[in-house]
């Protein structure tokens, strides 16, 4: 009887697929039946048979251990999390850009984490005063932090720095008075952000001054008028000019706009609040910096150099703070209470600076030194040869960027491992490492795959190695176990 079924087995391959009520008797299905119901577990355990009665037929050849309930159970488990799951997930960020937009930007510190978790879950004085027992307002959890962080006179928060800009441009110019902008500094950033359509949405009047290379006191000066309400700068965030190029230093802009009672307008981008030039990251304006010039109005986003929580920031003097908090517009982009506590603890790392490089996990990574990621890269080789990994690896010297419209001259020098898989293409490799769980993000050139590690937290660096092997097991067969 048994030589008659392996006879069977051999001429019908299809028999090796065991049934759907044996894959769900897995202890995996069965405990995932408590999150996506039984009906959920059932129809992606048909979902995974189908596709390997597929492969079957095609003619490919499955060993024993592909058709094992407990391996078609975690393939079951894959496509459970992909369709029934969170779209929005962790992952592994191996491109070494520490302000990867794709990727969320600004990882929170572990403080701004559990502070947002913690407001999330449970009820909150967002804005009661527990001390009086009257209603209060939101902006008091942060504005008190962002005033002495940037020496301003008064502060507040929306949710995202366009918000901010739009806010701004009402309260100075709403109602089409003129606002001037150097034509150097009209910008456009992801997302087709541009600053004339900005100025539009929020109604005041675009007045473009100078040329893009050059740009004088004296055109702000030929380009003032009755209707003309403001000056604005505009950090070119994610590019430079170069060669014959003049701009107006700021503390000159605001000396003259003074002497025409304009108001004058400091957009800095991406919100850096401590001077990292000792690390060579020189090039962005300082939250302090642009207050101390004598700025109105400064905006800037908090989750590039910041590494706070996604937030516009507008800081400057409180009667035009003030006449922004009154606009109805106001409260439709205000933060929620995760983004003021997540904000709130971020700004508490830069009470004490040093105590920020140490617990912001972006001026962290920024200054993590190059010597640091080439030991960890051939720690991972080696932890990879153990293995029997199948590829040819070797750690190069490369460079990296920022990300995220910040730092856009700086070249930041780094390590990554680089990967060529002994099967499979650079293309199916990085394919597979995105649709495993977690998901993990790698840079590919010349045909390999490089993996920068000063985005990569040490804690992820065993889920990596794991990763790595199941996709080179689903490729090249059976590896030791990581």
């Amino acid at each position: 009887m048994n030589e008659t079924h392996s006879v069977m087995n051999e001429t019908n391959p299809l028999r090796r697929l065991p049934a759907v009520s044996r894959v769900l008797e897995e202890a995996a299905l069965v405990e995932a039946r408590q999150s996506y119901g039984l009906a959920a577990v059932t129809a992606a355990v048909r979902q995974v048979l189908a596709e390997m009665r597929q492969r079957l037929q095609a003619g490919q050849t499955l060993d024993t251990e592909e058709l094992a309930p407990a391996h078609l159970a975690q393939q079951a488990l894959l496509h459970l999390r992909r369709q029934c799951g969170p779209s929005l997930r962790p992952v592994i960020n191996a491109t070494g850009i520490v302000l990867h937009t794709n990727l969320g930007r600004a990882p929170l510190s572990e403080a701004a984490a559990q502070a947002a978790y913690e407001a999330a879950r449970s009820y909150v004085n967002l804005e009661l005063d527990l001390h009086g027992g009257q209603r209060s307002h939101r902006q008091e959890h942060v504005r008190q932090a962002l005033c002495r962080l940037s020496g301003a006179e008064w502060a507040t928060v929306v949710n995202n720095c366009a918000a901010a800009t739009i806010l701004v441009l009402r309260a100075v110019a709403g109602g089409g008075k003129e606002v001037l902008v150097s034509r150097g500094q009209l910008i456009e950033i992801g997302g087709s952000f541009r600053i004339p359509e900005i100025m539009a949405v929020s109604g005041a009047t675009l007045r473009e001054v100078g040329t893009t290379n050059i740009t004088r006191l004296s055109d702000y000066e030929r380009a003032t008028g009755p209707q003309t309400a403001a000056a604005m700068r505009i950090h070119t965030s994610n590019y430079r000019l170069r060669g014959f190029t003049r701009t107006v230093a700021l503390e000159d802009l605001v000396s003259w706009a003074r002497r025409r009672q304009l108001a004058v307008i400091d957009d800095i981008g991406s919100g850096l609040a401590v001077d990292l030039s000792p690390w060579g990251l020189t090039g962005e304006p300082i939250l302090s910096s642009s207050i101390r010039a004598g700025a109105d109005l400064v905006v800037c986003s908090g989750d590039k150099l910041l590494g706070g929580p996604q937030a516009g920031l507008i800081l400057g003097r409180k009667e035009w703070l003030e006449r922004i908090e009154r606009d109805p517009f106001f409260r439709a982009v205000r933060p929620d209470k995760m983004t003021l506590a997540a904000l709130t603890a971020t700004l508490q790392h830069y009470e004490d600076p040093a105590l920020a490089l140490n617990h912001v996990p972006v001026l962290r990574l920024l200054t993590t030194p190059a010597e640091q990621l080439q030991a960890r890269c051939q720690s991972l080789l080696e932890r990879l040869q153990s293995r029997s990994f199948p590829a040819a690896m070797q750690v190069l010297a490369q460079t990296a960027y920022a990300g995220g419209g910040s730092l856009p001259e700086i070249a930041l020098p780094t390590y990554v491992l680089q990967i060529r898989p002994h099967q499979g293409s650079e293309e199916e490799w990085a394919y597979r490492l995105r649709m495993g769980e977690p998901p993990v993000i790698a840079r590919r050139a010349q045909g390999c795959l490089w993996l920068d590690l000063r985005t990569v937290f040490p804690y992820q660096e065993d889920m990596l190695i794991q990763r790595l092997c199941q996709v080179a097991q689903s490729l090249a067969g059976p590896l030791d176990s990581p």
